[in-house]
């Protein structure tokens, strides 16, 4: 639409007498641009501000070369070029010519009229055309401006899934009077292993883009179930006996149990959801199946546990505790290797060394306050 709200007509016609009656006809209604051949009609289609509806007449002449010199191949190229492709045209055939109706409409034509121009059907035609434009235009809008709702919704979602999981992981950890930042440096190691394994024929099926975005996620979750061990038993410290390691196991049975609780409250699971529900129940699992609490070995162990396994144990290493000091990183990076094959699964060893240097980064970005 121009300044004064009025569509924009772009007729195209080569006899003279039909432009006069076009425009009379239809200029009181509508601002009105005339061709009288191809190239003037396409150059004016191209114009700021471009016409909101073309009238186009199939014999007209002036592309030449191009089918004939007619106004199908007109119509051909403002269909071809993404300025135009959108605009509705109607298109005036010679009467008694079903074939170049059908023509027409296999070009792009939005409407196909019959000579001789009657005047209340080229209104009701030309009407119908842009009222059919201006809805089009309307559900593109309501379409943007619903997508908008959309994502700015699920964003705020997102925000707060986010906060809540980082909450109930930052509880779990200060019970345990983990570092404080434990749980920064063991997500952001958790995805330096994914990356280097990401192509791996043993992990691919599992690393996606999506999935890593969904460890990076899951990985504080880690040691939730940490808040149903009892404080004599969490916080001791010296070693625990037989009865009190047995206790602390539970942890991980804990944490599963409340991750499955969700799930089954829901009604179903996604991937995010059976990373946490893995990492929570399997971090404490070894390659050689000494771990627990399942006693799983090798591939059995989930790929998410795996990755887990080799940063919480990295990240416990290189932190200090109530029972011991903290080792340099490269004590740390020994001890891991030392544990390939029995301990931890060889390739994410492998892929924790060709990370060695992220890691360190990561240590040292989110190293903990000094005591």
């Amino acid at each position: 639409m121009n300044d004064n709200n009025k569509a924009i007509l772009l007729i195209a016609d080569s006899v003279p007498d039909n432009l006069l009656w076009l425009s009379g006809l239809l200029q009181d209604l509508y601002e009105v641009k005339l061709a009288a051949d191809g190239p003037a009609a396409l150059r004016i289609a191209q114009q700021v501000p471009r016409p909101d509806l073309v009238l186009l007449d199939a014999g007209l002449p002036g592309l030449d070369g191009l089918d004939g010199l007619d106004g199908f191949a007109v119509c051909r190229q403002l269909k071809r070029h993404p300025d135009t492709a959108g605009l509705p045209l109607l298109l005036m055939v010679p009467p008694g010519q079903p074939g170049l109706e059908q023509r027409g409409h296999g070009e792009g034509a939005a409407d196909v009229i019959s000579h001789p121009l009657i005047a209340e059907t080229v209104l009701a035609r030309v009407a119908l055309q842009l009222q059919l434009k201006r809805s089009a235009e309307l559900l593109a809008h309501q379409r943007l401006h619903l997508e908008e709702l959309v994502t700015e919704t699920t964003t705020e979602l997102t925000m707060m899934v986010d906060a809540v999981i980082w909450a109930l992981a930052t509880l779990a950890e200060t019970r345990d009077r983990e570092s404080p930042n434990h749980i920064h440096r063991v997500q952001r190691y958790v995805v330096a292993l994914a990356r280097e394994l990401q192509r791996h024929p043993r992990f691919e099926h599992e690393l996606s883009d999506r999935n890593i975005d969904f460890l990076y996620k899951a990985a504080p979750l880690h040691d939730i179930g940490k808040v149903g061990i009892p404080d004599a038993i969490l916080l001791k410290p010296g070693r625990l006996s037989q009865e009190e390691f047995e206790q602390m196991k539970l942890h991980t049975v804990y944490g599963r149990d409340a991750i499955a609780g969700v799930e089954q409250r829901l009604g179903f699971s996604n991937d995010f959801l059976r990373f946490a529900r893995e990492i929570a129940y399997a971090h404490q699992e070894k390659f050689d199946g000494s771990g627990y609490p399942q006693g799983l070995a090798g591939d059995a162990i989930p790929v998410s546990a795996r990755l887990m396994a080799v940063a919480d144990v990295y990240d416990a290493l290189i932190s200090r505790r109530v029972y011991k000091p903290a080792f340099t990183h490269e004590t740390a990076i020994e001890l891991i290797r030392q544990g390939s094959g029995e301990h931890f699964d060889p390739d994410v060893v492998d892929a924790m060394l060709m990370a060695e240097q992220r890691f360190m980064e990561i240590a040292t970005e989110f190293q903990d306050p000094v005591q």
